[in-house]
């Protein structure tokens, strides 16, 4: 008996030591967990802005983006949180009056003000992209868009932003810019499934980017971009008066000076409006664009009367497309080297606007001829009656508008039957706009990097589910070492009695 005290006061497991060491380990353990949780949480969220205008012909748009400040050169990470537009029409108007170009900005930068802390003002960066409107404005009259362009930067260095300047995009820029912001949202560039092109669709011009399966045989149409470690080889060109706006005056200039220009009559018939339609227009307001080369000897006002007949509508704005004279081997149109469409394209702007009141954004491109056949062919009371909030300039439109995209898209873009299906009519992608100003924002904040990123080997919880399951399966283990030990011992103990 004496013997057997003696063994059970020995045993290591009922020491106060083997005790005390026991607890030291398992509150180290549960410290180190701990640790590594409060270590590896996300901290409060600090962002960062940029605010964009885009002076495009028609109006001016002005958009704030925002994003998580210590990751800005991740991709996917910036997102568009609001959007003003501005009152009246876009910078380009002001030909005459540039003071008022600057001051039409005043109440969207001021609701800016209101939208970002006030802490990020300054370093918060303002840039102005103007395009189309304000490229003819140049070709018109160069001294005219130079004072808008001074007017506009003497109101934006009045706020408390970081003013980087206002500037005339060119059409190569625009349609890049365009094609980075839809794969920078759809987070192509780090994907390995390929990218989407971009189809964009102004009031004065329209662009058309994408990764080409051929050569590029004509170099202005050709930019290299290297963006997180993906060389892209794009094709992109821009049709400057060949916007929505543009073209239909193209299409009026060619029936005014092909037969009403040579009669009597001052009765324009048109058959991509509305049968019942008729408004009086002034020869100066239609055709006092660079666009109209030709211009009457004897202008005069007229009015526009609606015959509402689509196959002939179709026929008028083909007029406008020069596709008789190509030196490459495949061409758009008016000459312009073009590879063939392939793979899945993002049409947004006016694309999307004009084909989603139409109704047009699904479906196959003979369902879509049929739909316009049957809109145009409405009469317009009709049309009024159907859609009273819509304003009588835009509404009087719908039909020329959607014939024109759908030409543009089968007989300018070479767009088929086959591959009408990979058109995706967009507004937004993720929350933010598509188009062009995202992508101008990314580029000269150089928030796209050439190389990639580096990237932790774990994302934060999938790192924090790894080391809790690795120190419990550590405290498990340590626990059944304990008790194999502690039976062990009682073995032990019982061989020796």
């Amino acid at each position: 008996m004496d013997e057997q005290r003696e063994v059970q006061v020995k045993n290591p497991c009922h020491r106060p030591a083997f005790i005390i060491l026991t607890a030291v380990i398992a509150v180290g353990i549960i410290t180190m967990v701990s640790i590594s949780v409060v270590q590896n949480k996300p901290l409060f969220q600090k962002y960062k802005y940029g605010i964009v205008l885009d002076a495009g012909s028609s109006h001016t748009s002005v958009f704030i983006y925002e994003w998580p400040a210590e990751k800005e050169n991740n991709t996917g990470m910036v997102r568009q949180t609001h959007t003003c537009n501005v009152n009246g029409k876009g910078i380009s108007s002001y030909s005459a009056n540039p003071e008022g170009a600057g001051m039409s900005l005043q109440e969207c930068m001021e609701e800016a003000q209101q939208k970002i802390p006030a802490h990020r003002h300054l370093e918060t960066p303002v840039y102005l992209g103007a395009t189309a409107g304000m490229r003819l404005l140049k070709m018109e009259n160069e001294d005219a868009s130079e004072k808008v362009l001074a007017s506009v930067a003497r109101s934006l260095q009045k706020y408390p932003f970081s003013f980087q300047g206002a500037r005339i995009l060119s059409g190569q820029e625009e349609g890049a810019f365009g094609w980075i912001t839809v794969n920078y949202l759809s987070e192509n560039l780090i994907k390995a499934t390929g990218t989407l092109g971009a189809l964009d669709l102004g009031g004065a011009s329209t662009q058309i980017t994408f990764v080409p399966k051929q050569e590029i045989e004509s170099q202005d149409n050709a930019i290299d971009f290297r963006l997180y470690g993906n060389d892209y080889h794009l094709y992109t060109h821009s049709f400057l008066c060949f916007g929505k706006d543009q073209v239909l005056r193209l299409s009026l200039a060619e029936k005014f000076f092909s037969t009403l220009d040579k009669t009597d009559s001052n009765e324009l018939r048109d058959p991509c409006f509305n049968t019942g339609f008729n408004l009086s227009k002034t020869y100066v307001d239609v055709f006092h664009t660079p666009c109209i080369k030709e211009q009457s000897a004897s202008p005069k006002d007229f009015f526009h009367v609606g015959v509402g007949d689509w196959v002939e509508c179709q026929n008028s704005v083909r007029k406008v497309f020069n596709t008789s004279n190509c030196g490459y081997s495949t061409c758009s149109f008016d000459g312009v080297f073009q590879p063939s469409v392939e793979g899945k394209f993002g049409a947004f702007s006016a694309f999307f606007f004009v084909m989603d009141f139409l109704k047009l954004t699904n479906g196959t491109l003979e369902e879509a001829k049929l739909k316009m056949k049957r809109y145009c062919s409405t009469s317009w009371k009709e049309i009024t009656k159907r859609y009273p909030g819509v304003k009588e300039k835009y509404l009087s439109e719908y039909c020329f508008s959607g014939t024109y995209i759908l030409t543009l898209l089968e007989n300018g873009y070479k767009f088929t039957s086959n591959n009408w299906k990979d058109v995706e009519f967009i507004k937004k992608i993720k929350d933010s706009d598509a188009g062009w100003t995202l992508g101008y924002m990314l580029n000269l904040t150089n928030m796209i990097p050439a190389e990639a990123p580096d990237t932790p080997l774990m994302a934060h919880g999938g790192y924090v589910s790894f080391m809790v399951l690795f120190t419990l399966l550590v405290i498990l283990l340590f626990f059944l070492a304990f008790l194999y030990y502690r039976r062990s011992t009682r073995t032990a103990q019982k061989d020796i009695i």
